[in-house]
């Protein structure tokens, strides 16, 4: 079921299942912002990833020596969550671990993704409740998608603008997803020219906390898209490099599994573990 709230400058629309932001608009034009999900290119808008960011090691994990199975980016975006409050300018869903998500994950949870508006900007928090008897092992992350172009400008005139970032490294994902190889990027002026061809291998990938805002512009007009995630550890920036309309920029609390991983879930990269009764929150936004 979709949810809209709205103030005097934006309007954003949210689906319950997933918890999944699907349009964001300026009250004053009609241009979206947020990829429509078309399934010729990618039928997601902006999932929600957790437990787990990214693929596993053949899809599979171990923790205290039994083997679970899990998806890329794990299973609450594909989940119906609970509408648990809701105002004018502010939603927050919530999805409580079951039966059917300990066959994948053995631990007792409730996550809540909450919505609010403040001026131009969209707020999305995260709030993890351990629930379980003992430590809990996840990772989480954001995976919002745009429209590229967003009006009438061509994909090449479009950018990636950073805050003062000039070197970082970037890491690298195989043709089964997993981390195996990084490189000194060096960037320029602060910026990323965009293009198809600089997705053809795959997704950017930073581990970089210096790296807290980073801004989607163009060379013909004012449209823009910022996004601050100041805690975030990780940054995933992606689109198929095969024509596809849209671009991700992805603020992590984890990561894809490493070519080499044990598959221990204690070893993994990017884990937070919380303690019984713990809870772990954290926020980014989305400025239009």
């Amino acid at each position: 079921m979709n949810f809209q709230i709205k103030n005097t400058h934006i309007a954003a629309q949210i689906d319950s299942f997933g918890a999944q932001l699907n349009s964001l608009k300026k009250t004053d034009e009609n241009l979206e912002y947020i990829w429509q999900a078309n399934p010729q290119y990618w039928n997601r808008h902006a999932p929600i990833l957790f437990p787990i960011v990214g693929r596993l090691k053949d899809d599979e994990y171990f923790y205290k020596d039994k083997k679970y199975n899990m998806t890329q980016h794990g299973f609450a975006r594909d989940c119906e969550f609970e509408l648990v409050k809701k105002e004018d300018d502010y939603l927050k869903f919530r999805l409580q671990s079951n039966e059917k998500s300990l066959e994948k994950y053995p631990f007792l949870f409730e996550l809540d993704i909450s919505y609010e508006l403040v001026e131009n900007k969209l707020v999305i928090s995260y709030e993890v409740r351990n629930k379980t008897n003992g430590e809990m092992l996840f990772s989480i992350g954001a995976h919002p998608a745009f429209n590229w172009p967003l009006d009438n400008e061509e994909k090449n005139d479009a950018y990636f603008k950073f805050n003062n970032i000039q070197n970082t490294k970037r890491y690298f994902l195989n043709d089964k997803g997993l981390v195996y190889d990084n490189a000194d990027l060096k960037i320029i002026e602060n910026k990323i020219p965009l293009s198809e061809e600089l997705f053809k291998d795959d997704a950017l990938v930073f581990n970089d906390l210096s790296i807290k805002t980073i801004s989607f512009k163009n060379m013909k007009n004012t449209k823009n898209i910022r996004l601050e995630f100041e805690k975030f550890p990780y940054l995933g920036l992606w689109s198929k490099p095969s024509g596809a309309p849209f671009l991700c920029i992805e603020p992590w609390f984890g990561v894809a599994d490493s070519f080499d991983s044990s598959k221990n879930l204690e070893d993994k990269k990017g884990i937070i573990t919380l303690l019984k009764d713990e809870i772990f929150s954290s926020f980014y936004s989305i400025e239009i």
